[in-house]
């Protein structure tokens, strides 16, 4: 059963801009996703190709409502526990709860839409249209903004990573500066994620949550920021060396450099003209190159107003992407490369995704900004940024290699 959609709710039909009737999405009703009204019955069967790629998404979304059940005890002296004590892990890393209470935003900062109830009203959950918008001088200034006030936060949260610190930590840092910023930490309760960045270490893709783990000598960990601020967002990661252990092991600076590289290539070739599939075919020649696979699951994404929305870009080599760089686009390239196979399996809190064989990955991300004559990245690296490129050891390569 469902309600009668408020008054002027719009149908959810791409490019359609009657009124929403009572017609709601059947699948949608299965999965408690309540705001997927049509017009008409010719409406919902025009848009189903389209309407039916967020059902998979929206499964993932009504899963994190519910807490896992499997859970152990405890320790008596810490109070520290694994909620997922019978999932197979796929690496040696394991969550370390209870998480932290979620913290909070003051009222006088302005937020994005899903602040309250964790579900976004617009961009991919909830998306009209394919169409890539092109931003005018006003939205090219806000973003220019948000973009530099990012990049500070992600640089004060890096300037932290060192052993000994955990995950929440940072995540208390990454919060702290953006509310210093008048800014929303854009993360926090999108689709709920629980926190404010996402921290992911080891063989961790992407989406890894901030708990009481411990960074150890040797670990590689990459911070995931995005502030919101004046209406638009910022969104940019880099992946650092915890420790001097990390930057002699051989392999572990290997695929580090080589994300890195990957993006800095591709960059090269965003211009007005450039097709969105011309940069998986570019990154992943240079990760083949290098002894590397580039991760499948996860793409780059337009951003402005809206956290996540058109259009997007595939990290691999013969991609299906449509679409060309125009001027005055806004969108993210941020290739996860790894060191052995690039599958991924997520872990039972459906956000934390890791390499299938539990080797490690890295990650680096920037906003970009299409111009008449190339490209502008929103958010370079300051000369004082911490972090930066390491050269690979000569020595021989450790037992994390690929095979």
């Amino acid at each position: 059963m469902t309600d009668a959609p408020p008054t002027k709710r719009k149908c959810l039909g791409a490019d359609c801009d009657n009124d929403a009737g009572s017609l709601q999405c059947p699948k949608c009703l299965i999965l408690g996703v309540k705001d997927s009204f049509f017009c008409s019955q010719e409406c919902f069967k025009r848009n189903w190709n389209t309407h039916k790629t967020l059902h998979k998404q929206e499964t993932s979304i009504f899963d994190r409502i519910f807490p896992p059940k499997a859970v152990s005890k405890p320790d008596p002296e810490t109070g520290y526990y694994n909620p997922f004590p019978n999932f197979h892990f796929t690496g040696p890393l394991r969550p370390v709860y209870p998480l932290s209470p979620r913290r909070e935003v003051p009222k006088t900062i302005p937020r994005p839409d899903y602040a309250e109830d964790g579900m976004p009203k617009l961009g991919r959950s909830m998306v009209r249209s394919n169409k890539v918008e092109l931003l005018d001088a006003k939205a090219q200034a806000g973003m220019r903004k948000v973009c530099k006030l990012a990049r500070e936060v992600l640089d004060i949260a890096a300037a932290a990573v060192r052993p000994g610190v955990t995950t929440d930590e940072i995540d208390e840092i990454v919060h702290k500066a953006c509310i210093e910023r008048n800014s929303y930490p854009s993360p926090l309760n999108y689709n709920h994620f629980p926190k404010s960045v996402c921290t992911s270490v080891n063989e961790v893709i992407c989406h890894g949550i901030p708990d009481n783990r411990i960074l150890l000598d040797g670990d590689i960990v990459n911070l995931d920021v995005t502030l919101y601020h004046e209406g638009y967002h910022g969104d940019l990661n880099e992946t650092y060396y915890v420790g001097d252990k990390a930057k002699a092991d051989p392999d572990t600076v290997r695929v580090t450099e080589t994300a890195r590289e990957c993006l800095e290539l591709a960059i090269k070739e965003v211009k007005p003209g450039t097709l969105f599939r011309e940069f998986g075919n570019i990154i992943e020649k240079h990760a083949k190159a290098k002894n590397c696979s580039v991760i499948r699951t996860y793409v780059g994404h337009g951003i402005n107003s809206i956290f996540h929305c058109p259009p997007n870009i595939p990290h691999y080599a013969k991609n299906k992407a449509v679409g060309e760089c125009k001027p005055g686009m806004t969108f993210t390239i941020e290739p996860m490369i790894a060191l052995g196979k690039y599958r991924d399996v997520t872990w039972p809190d459906n956000w934390t995704s890791t390499t299938v064989d539990g080797k490690k990955t890295a990650q680096f991300e920037h906003t970009l900004l299409v111009t008449e004559t190339g490209v502008e990245i929103l958010t370079a690296r300051q000369a004082n940024s911490p972090g930066g490129p390491v050269a690979v050891p000569t020595t021989e390569a450790t037992t994390n290699g690929t095979n």
